[in-house]
């Protein structure tokens, strides 16, 4: 594939997920603009990813909103809206789109309906495509990797498996704007919510643990998209003590400024774990998927993920908690103003 990275080439990524599926695909994307540097990149997404091509600017160039599928649960599907984004793909005439959606059951026999040059992607057991451009979907290995081997087969180098989540001015000049009394290192961040409420967390866990936090000297701020005001809520009225309550409140580059800068965050397997992981915070993640080992913060030295369809105990989250707090107590605002003055 490598005799095509010289000129314009044109290529297509199709990955129409949330926050946290893009964000495990980013390794895969670093390493396709290191094997086509000068190849015009665009993501088909949903539509709230047209931030995150702005934000991945370095590794994508344009985004097309993807419409749905029948079959595929991330939207509903609009006929009127297939056939504008049929019309548009055949239009710009992509000299490659990589499937990377999933196992390729419904995308597959989707994208070989538009006029496209080539495709490569994934094929699943019972859906073999016969191009030296796919291969068998990797089951059982993490989301970051079986991307990797896609990027891999078709002859492109991995250029790493860490996570990205890079911060612009705009997102501290977001942050500073709550006014909000925190120092870094000072505060743990909770955040109950996730796509799902099979994936969510009992809210009651999560005020012991942000209660146990607040004992311990730091600041809790409670984070959330407006859809998810009710699960905070319910974290708030199982607690003890106050929290800071962002839910809602946020820009999703400010949620990353606050993270950045967290002594810990504890969260459910969602986006934020991801970003947790990119910005090197310690974190604790309660995984209800069942898919610990695909979704899970690689670096196990630095994040705590717990399979909570295995282990029902609540102690030993808790005990992770304590052990990580008791190891690395808060810093206090005047040990932040003097590491800052020396530093």
């Amino acid at each position: 594939m490598n005799s095509v990275s010289s000129g314009r080439f044109k290529i297509a990524v199709l990955r129409a997920l949330q926050l946290g599926d893009l964000l495990c695909a980013v390794p895969a994307f670093r390493s396709l603009r290191a094997a086509y540097p000068y190849a015009e990149i665009t993501l088909l997404g949903l539509g709230w990813a047209e931030s995150f091509v702005k934000r991945f600017n370095i590794y994508l160039d344009r985004f097309i909103r993807f419409p749905g599928y029948p079959g595929l649960p991330e939207q509903p599907y609009s006929p009127e809206a297939w056939a504008k984004f049929v019309n548009i793909m055949n239009e710009e005439q992509f000299d490659l789109i990589i499937q990377m959606q999933g196992n390729g059951t419904i995308v597959n026999p989707m994208l070989h309906n538009i006029d496209i040059n080539r495709l490569a992607g994934f094929y699943p057991d019972n859906g073999f495509v016969d191009s030296g451009l796919f291969i068998k979907y990797p089951e059982y290995i993490h989301e970051i990797e079986r991307h990797l081997l896609l990027m891999q087969h078709l002859g492109i180098p991995s250029k790493g498996t860490h996570l990205e989540f890079p911060l612009i001015e705009a997102d501290r000049e977001d942050f500073k704007k709550l006014l909000m009394p925190l120092f870094p290192k000072s505060y743990v961040c909770v955040h109950a919510g996730s796509k799902g409420k099979a994936r969510q967390w009992h809210p009651a866990y999560f005020a012991a643990l942000a209660d146990y936090c607040i004992e311990r000297g730091f600041t809790v701020v409670l984070t959330g998209t407006s859809d998810e005001i009710d699960i905070t809520k319910e974290v708030q009225k199982c607690m003890r003590h106050v929290p800071i309550d962002l839910t809602g409140k946020t820009s999703l580059g400010a949620v990353g400024v606050l993270i950045e800068n967290a002594f810990l965050l504890i969260s459910n397997c969602t986006g934020v774990s991801h970003i947790a992981a990119a910005l090197e915070t310690p974190s604790i993640v309660i995984s209800l998927d069942g898919e610990p080992k695909r979704w899970g913060p690689l670096n196990t030295s630095l994040h705590t993920v717990i399979d909570w369809t295995k282990n029902h105990q609540f102690e030993k989250v808790f005990m992770e908690m304590v052990k990580l707090i008791n190891d690395k107590p808060a810093m206090k605002q005047e040990q932040y103003e003097a590491s800052y003055i020396y530093s």
